[in-house]
């Protein structure tokens, strides 16, 4: 059995993002990139249960649609764990496109499982999972937070309003994983670096795909208006500020 996390190189979530000068772009200049969170807690749960599945999992692969700068973000992935890692060499532009980018460097491989984040903290498309499975023609799980495998019965937990339904799904499929299905991501070890120098990274040729949407121009949210301060005695102001000037967003 064979697992395949689909990662996203993304801006540190800490980082102060900036655009150009003529707003038509993320100015990336400074931007220090990390493994979008979903991704590597979906990463965490895959070598968990390599771990502990007494060899039945036979090795844990990233994949990722990036440029050459999104190596380092690759080798923390091998550092933290994964096996080997796949990047397809071609700028992302959207989720139509990554997914096509990866499901045709797939088309002659196969993995029993392919794990990806619900979203990118970037972007927050919630598109690209669901999107594979479909260019794959792979069943697809959504909302995913636990993966088990109980013989060779995977078992996985979807969360629905006011709980969760267990479902088995058949294999090749598709999880898109959301919080819950690791507690914490894994942090690389010294050991876990030096022995990512060397394991595989194989880099694949994009295919001729064309993205769905473009990007015309970016412009930062409006400042918050001033707070207003008022007296805890004068209820006739608050209320009129309630009515006239709150609004519910």
């Amino acid at each position: 059995m064979k697992i395949l996390v689909c990662i996203s190189n993304v801006p540190d979530t800490t980082t102060k993002i900036k655009l150009t000068a003529d707003q038509s772009a993320v100015d990336l200049a400074n931007v220090q990139w990390i493994i979008n969170p979903w991704d590597e807690l979906a990463l965490t749960r895959a070598l968990e249960l390599k771990e502990t599945s007494g060899g039945k999992i036979e090795k844990v692969t990233v994949m990722t649609v990036g440029t050459q700068s999104a190596e380092p973000t690759m080798r923390k992935a091998l550092a933290i764990g994964a096996d080997d890692a796949i990047r397809v060499n071609a700028e992302p532009q959207d989720a139509y496109f990554t997914a096509q980018q990866i499901a045709h460097a797939l088309k002659d491989e196969h993995y029993d499982i392919i794990l990806c984040g619900i979203e990118s903290s970037d972007y927050n498309g919630s598109a690209m999972g669901n999107m594979l499975s479909e260019f794959m023609e792979l069943p697809a799980v959504s909302s995913v937070s636990n993966i088990e495998i109980d013989g060779d019965q995977v078992k996985v937990n979807r969360e629905i309003p006011g709980g969760y339904e267990v479902v088995e799904p058949e294999l090749p499929f598709v999880a898109v994983v959301q919080k819950g299905i690791a507690k914490e991501p894994r942090i690389p070890s010294m050991r876990g670096i030096m022995m990512a120098r060397r394991k595989p990274l194989k880099v694949v040729e994009p295919a001729e795909a064309e993205a769905l949407t473009e990007f015309v121009r970016y412009e930062p949210p409006k400042p918050k208006a001033a707070c207003k301060m008022v007296d805890a005695d004068n209820v006739e102001e608050l209320v009129e500020l309630l009515h006239n000037e709150a609004k519910i967003i």
